[in-house]
């Protein structure tokens, strides 16, 4: 895999590149293109989110799971569709909460580029996945980078807000220094956990935390 990817985040992460396990991911990608299967997001855009959040600017993580494997929706940033795209189920309610958490309208522009210019880096656990086959590339490596990210963040930046959000999400909280770090936990906001995702208010706790430490709040609405 040709790594085009922000140069910060490529100096942090150098030594994950040249693991074994990365050269194999590397390979199963290739494979699964030669043999014509279809991957999600196009290869340009798999390191999106480092690449619109360098490292020394993150403010806030957004974790998902996985890219959507709908045809035209992964761009590289967790819960976020391409404008023009119908916003998923999940992106709705996250807008829901953000309206009632902070007092906004909020238009239903499903593209969250501009949080990711601002500090917020919407990571994805698994940074690919195969057409029509949610998690299909779970377990091929993307985890253990991901991971590594998320370590990377937790050791080098200082006062960041993580948002895990749903089982999966939270599972990563050891990897997070919560001395130095906020950790949000909340139901995942997916309409399967039946509304137990409003009420977490986690953007107003992020701004107010971002602010307690000297530092630009997040607009969030778009």
């Amino acid at each position: 895999m040709n790594v085009r990817i922000e140069k910060s985040w490529k100096e942090a992460l150098q030594s994950e590149f040249e693991r074994p396990y990365f050269a194999e991911l590397a390979a199963c990608l290739h494979r699964e293109k030669a043999e014509g299967k279809t991957i999600y997001p196009p290869g340009s855009q798999i390191f999106k989110a480092f690449e619109l959040t360098p490292l020394d600017k993150v403010k806030v993580v957004i974790l998902g799971q996985d890219p959507y494997h709908g045809p035209g929706q992964a761009m590289g940033l967790s819960f976020s569709v391409p404008d023009g795209v119908p916003a998923p189920p999940s992106l709705k309610n996250i807008f829901k909460e953000a309206e009632q958490d902070l007092g906004i309208h909020m238009s239903g522009r499903p593209n969250l580029e501009n949080w990711a210019r601002q500090g917020v880096l919407l990571l994805n656990a698994i940074l690919t996945v195969r057409a029509g086959e949610a998690a299909s590339h779970s377990r091929i490596g993307w985890e253990q980078f991901t991971d590594a990210v998320i370590r990377t963040v937790s050791e080098r930046c200082d006062g960041v807000v993580f948002m895990l959000w749903g089982n999966f999400a939270r599972s990563k909280a050891p990897l997070i220094d919560a001395k130095r770090h906020l950790i949000l936990e909340a139901a995942h906001p997916s309409p399967l956990a039946r509304g137990a995702f409003f009420g977490s208010r986690p953007f107003s706790q992020a701004n107010c935390w971002l602010q307690s430490r000297g530092k630009e709040p997040i607009d969030w609405q778009l």
